[in-house]
């Protein structure tokens, strides 16, 4: 049986960590694969839904007119090792908590996916999101993903390149989006460690703590620690981490941007350069700038956060406010990272 929870009368906050209040028609929770079939096969699930996970990238603006699905199905294993190569492939359910995967990970010895220790979420929003962190995003750990499409229940396995894994997207946010459910992720990760510590800021808080060769445990801890400086905890303050995504402008447009702005903060991609949103809002005078209950944080200008009660309007206003100015001083657009309701 499923566990049904009327969303009408429960409280909502819990389940974004913006901690916006908020209600549906009907809120599902799903632990079993049979459940799953069950419900897909019955024909109950009918348009509107949404696939909610850890809530940590969903701004609720409105009353939610269908059903939310949220998964908590469990466990973590690894299915096979590559002899010779040290590779593993690593099978977790999609409800697993995004950071004690990493963790349960770490302590196993199999690596790789250290740099993305503490992003709130869970495993079935990582390939989704295509989520990144200091020099890595899933789409380079992702082996495979197996979803089931709601209109038909067909089971379906997808490669990681059929995923067209993109900056913060995938064909699950683009031409695939609400057409499927992630049950579980497939990840291929190591036996060797070799820590990417290609970003610059954290190799410098590295050399700041005194560690020049970290173990996996210790790369983990301190992005952790890096993370939880910069950004808010979802339980002390709410947001929904990242709210933009860091613009990509061409090389003559980033030319005349560093012409004007010599130390814009930039990083040399394929298709141009992708700009630091953050540095953009903070230089447009936002940060740390309030806007009704709304405000920007004052140690990230990337985030918004809740000062207690805001609403999904109001976070909306603010972020609308943000991008104006932030075009009107650069030219530049930028996009919502996170999912309004």
């Amino acid at each position: 049986m499923l566990t049904l929870i009327s969303a009408m009368s429960s409280n909502m906050e819990i389940y974004n960590t913006f901690g916006i209040p908020a209600t549906a028609d009907r809120y599902l929770v799903v632990e079993e694969e049979s459940q799953l079939r069950g419900m897909l096969s019955s024909g109950q699930l009918v348009s509107p839904y949404l696939i909610l996970g850890g809530g940590s990238n969903v701004v609720f603006t409105k009353h939610f007119p269908g059903t939310i699905i949220h998964l908590e199905n469990k466990g973590i294993r690894m299915l096979e090792e590559t002899p010779g190569q040290g590779d593993v492939l690593v099978e977790s359910a999609a409800g697993e908590v995004w950071d004690d995967f990493v963790r349960h990970c770490v302590a196993q010895g199999w690596y790789g996916v250290e740099n993305l220790a503490a992003i709130p979420g869970t495993v079935g929003a990582a390939p989704v999101q295509n989520v990144g962190a200091y020099g890595v995003e899933a789409k380079d750990i992702v082996y495979r993903v197996r979803a089931f499409e709601i209109a038909t229940g067909v089971e379906r396995v997808f490669t990681n390149e059929e995923c067209q894994f993109a900056y913060r997207n995938s064909v699950f946010k683009g031409a695939l989006k609400n057409r499927y459910i992630i049950w579980s992720v497939v990840f291929r990760l190591h036996k060797q460690f070799t820590p990417n510590l290609q970003y610059k800021a954290l190799l410098e808080a590295l050399q700041a703590a005194g560690i020049e060769q970290p173990t996996p445990q210790q790369l983990a801890d301190i992005i952790t620690d890096f993370r939880w400086r910069k950004l808010p905890r979802p339980e002390e303050m709410g947001s929904a981490g990242s709210f933009f995504k860091n613009p990509v402008v061409s090389v003559a447009q980033f030319e005349e941007l560093r012409s004007a702005y010599p130390d814009i903060v930039a990083y040399p991609i394929s298709e141009g350069y992708k700009l630091a949103a953050g540095w953009l809002i903070e230089r447009a005078g936002w940060k740390g700038r309030s806007l009704g209950r709304c405000g920007v944080y004052d140690k990230q200008a990337l985030v918004l956060v809740n000062h207690g009660g805001c609403t999904g309007a109001e976070v909306v206003a603010l972020a609308d406010a943000v991008a104006q100015d932030v075009h009107k001083l650069f030219g530049v657009t930028l996009e919502k990272e996170a999912i309004i309701i």
